[in-house]
């Protein structure tokens, strides 16, 4: 483990890198249960989908670990597959055209060999590693509220509104008030120096959630989305279902080529951006930048994230791509590719218990979610308020539309273009990079597609 990992370098030990990556695990592992749904609203076979994302995400968690020793877990990403199932192939479906979802994996498929080239090339590495200062810990803190939101939204304790945007939950249900004993529980065992202080509040808050269900507290209503706490075995949840192997519709393709680039396109923005902010607020939390703020080994992290994404769309899932629930590994002391050796380890375990993977509901992981995210919002303390004002708008808005917009590439793209725009205007045109002008080109067609799409 020494000889592959660094493991003293690195300032870690084999059982805290098993701890961090178990936790890193059950932060994400949501997306068994999430994916499978998702991609049979597409047409697909929802076992099929749940075998596809377990191996793929297994796999790229290998290429992380071993290409780049990252305490990164990689999986299909959430937003990516609901632009997969509801916007490609329920755009393609009205128009009569029949299994849409092989065309979309085929996208998947193209936009992995394109990032693939990327790498190669350094262009995303550059990305990485050109992004100011001033944006990488705005990038980190923006990440911190974003994960902190998916969690609170996960448990309840922040729920829609049609007045307020936003309102807070009910206390009469268990979900939230678990979820906050369980955010309580972490704090208690953070306090003490305990280890795997996250991991166990997750079990625990697990373990709480079972007994609310046993004395009726916690009422069971699938019709409601309220799914039993205890595992359910049977035969046939030991037998990992065949998945969708090379299914590509490349007959319309050679049809539709223009309309095929533009799904290609989009599924290329989402994910770049997603990636490069995940790897930067991860790194940072983990003190895994170099001096200069860069990202060593920033290359093999990207074609790692590349090839698990081409893996995914050969086995039948949409994007894989670098999760940032990896923060909760990282918070629980990950620093080495260990932490996505056990992480990918456990999704090959989760192909023949899925039923304990799928009964940890998300009130569990939630207090876990938010903790990172209080971890990662430290970052503001290092952005600097009265400085560039380039740096300063882009830095903010960088921080602010990642929470506000529910996408991480949309707040990279607001700061990424404020931070060119004004750089422009104030007379520093000099200090802009080449990496970040064909960033903020790309965003800027983005925007124009955007616009094209709302007044179409």
């Amino acid at each position: 483990m020494e000889k592959l990992f660094k493991l003293k370098e690195h300032g870690t030990d084999v059982k805290t890198e098993i701890i961090a990556g178990a936790t890193t695990f059950l932060s994400m592992v949501y997306i068994l249960a999430v994916n499978p749904g998702m991609l049979a609203a597409a047409g697909m076979d929802s076992a099929g989908v749940f075998t596809a994302t377990a191996v793929s995400a297994a796999v790229a968690s290998l290429f992380m670990a071993f290409f780049a020793n990252y305490p990164v877990a990689l999986a299909s990403g959430m937003g990516l597959n609901a632009y997969f199932a509801f916007t490609v192939c329920g755009d393609l479906a009205a128009k009569g055209v029949t299994d849409p979802w092989k065309i979309a994996l085929a996208a998947v498929l193209v936009e992995g060999i394109v990032f693939v080239l990327l790498s190669l090339c350094n262009f995303r590495e550059k990305l990485v590693n050109d992004v100011p200062a001033n944006l990488k810990y705005a990038i980190t803190a923006g990440i911190g509220l974003f994960i902190t939101l998916i969690g609170l939204k996960g448990a309840g304790i922040v729920i829609g509104d049609a007045s307020t945007l936003v309102n807070l939950g009910s206390f009469s249900s268990p979900q939230v008030v678990l979820a906050l004993v369980g955010l309580i529980i972490v704090a208690v065992l953070y306090h003490f120096n305990i280890k795997g202080y996250i991991l166990i509040g997750i079990l625990v808050t697990w373990g709480l959630g079972m007994i609310a269900e046993a004395t009726g507290w916690y009422v069971v209503n699938p019709e409601a989305g309220v799914y039993s706490l205890f595992p359910s075995f049977s035969g046939a949840s030991f037998i990992p279902a065949k998945p969708a192997l090379f299914q590509f519709d490349f007959a319309w393709i050679a049809d539709n080529i223009i309309q095929f680039i533009v799904i290609v396109f989009s599924f290329l923005y989402v994910d770049l951006f997603d990636t490069v902010g995940t790897l930067i607020g991860v790194a940072s939390k983990g003190n895994l930048l170099d001096e200069n703020g860069n990202l060593p080994r920033a290359k093999g992290a990207l074609m790692a994230d590349a090839c698990g994404t081409i893996v995914g769309a050969c086995i039948g899932t949409s994007t894989v791509t670098s999760y940032v629930e990896s923060s909760a590994g990282v918070a629980n002391g990950g620093r080495t590719g260990l932490t996505a050796v056990t992480a990918g380890v456990l999704f090959i375990v989760a192909l023949f218990f899925s039923p304990i993977f799928l009964a940890i509901p998300s009130f569990a992981t939630a207090p876990a979610l938010v903790w990172v995210g209080l971890l990662m919002i430290g970052a503001v303390r290092n952005m600097h308020f009265d400085g560039d004002i380039a740096d300063v708008v882009g830095g903010f808005l960088a921080l602010i539309m990642m929470p506000f917009t529910y996408s991480i590439a949309n707040g990279i793209m607001f700061g990424i273009l404020a931070w060119v725009i004004l750089k422009v205007l104030t007379g520093k045109v000099k200090d802009i990079p080449a990496v970040m002008w064909i960033a903020a080109i790309l965003f800027g067609l983005r925007v124009a597609t955007l616009i094209m799409q709302q007044t179409a």
